[in-house]
């Protein structure tokens, strides 16, 4: 049941941001691109206290002993969302989605071919290669027919 689960479940988070996305490119039309990623992630973090506060079982002391590049992922993550707040607007969701989906896919691959970040060594071989290859290629063909604004 997991095998199908994980990536149903994968599968909406991705609808999520789809949608997350076209939100927040209409709010930092309204409010600017800085001020729309701020009061994303300030509800953002309401919502994930409730979560904790009400479904937490976790130690959040312990992120005080992590190595230090562990606790980056909120620098990315705004990084993240300024640039879809930036973006969608004048490329539209799915451009920007595509464009994203491809950079993680793209050096996630790098970082599973090495290990990088303390993770499993996952290697690359032709058909994943091949596979990154044509993502490229549908990133290209995409982009190269949208009209620009």
């Amino acid at each position: 049941m997991m095998k199908f689960f994980l990536p149903f479940l994968a599968l909406l988070g991705g609808a999520a941001i789809a949608v997350q996305s076209q939100v927040n490119g209409e709010l930092g039309k309204k409010t600017g691109v800085i001020e729309a990623s701020l009061i994303n992630f300030a509800i953002g973090t309401l919502v994930l206290l409730m979560v904790v506060i009400f479904f937490g079982r976790g130690e959040l002391s312990a992120a005080a002993a992590v190595p230090k590049r562990q606790l980056t992922g909120g620098i990315l993550g705004a990084f993240y969302v300024l640039m879809v707040v930036f973006s969608v607007p004048r490329i539209g969701v799915t451009a920007t989605l595509m464009s994203a989906i491809a950079g993680q896919m793209l050096l996630g691959a790098v970082i599973d071919h090495f290990g990088f970040f303390g993770g499993e060594r996952m290697p690359l071989n032709g058909t994943k290669i091949l596979a990154l290859g044509l993502l490229l290629l549908s990133l290209i063909l995409y982009h190269s027919s949208q009209d620009s604004k």
